[in-house]
């Protein structure tokens, strides 16, 4: 019972490190996680489809990120999927001054009451 809250913790905090303690790469440096296929799949003029049952992320705001664009993708699908987890992540770079109580606010802004995500916020992505 213990092993599955632990490794949920320790992705929620990789998760918060992302969000906000990792300095953007040098500009023009390669990325190793860009080089596949699957990276290569650019957010469309609708947005960036995180999977089909979940809004998409801007295009724009994707675009502007500092990460590459699968990385954003697993990021905040996680974050949609176990807020559970993502709520015992602390921020400490100043978003609380947002409304942000937590790592969960960094990527969803908005849910139903049934726990669907309905809007994002873009926090997370840079």
């Amino acid at each position: 019972m213990m092993r599955p809250i632990l490794g949920g913790l320790v992705a929620g905090t990789a998760i918060g490190l992302v969000a906000c303690t990792q300095p953007a790469p040098p500009a023009g440096a390669a990325s190793a996680m860009s080089a596949g296929p699957a990276a290569q799949r650019a957010p469309t003029s609708q947005g960036l489809i995180v999977a089909p049952d979940l809004p998409p992320l801007s295009a724009a705001a994707v675009a502007s990120g500092p990460r590459p664009v699968e990385t954003i993708r697993a990021v905040y699908e996680f974050a949609a999927r176990h807020p559970e987890v993502l709520r015992y992540v602390p921020c400490f770079c100043g978003c609380e001054t947002a409304g942000h109580e937590h790592n969960a606010d960094c990527f969803v802004a908005g849910r139903t009451t049934d726990g669907a995500v309905t809007s994002w916020d873009y926090h997370g992505v840079g």
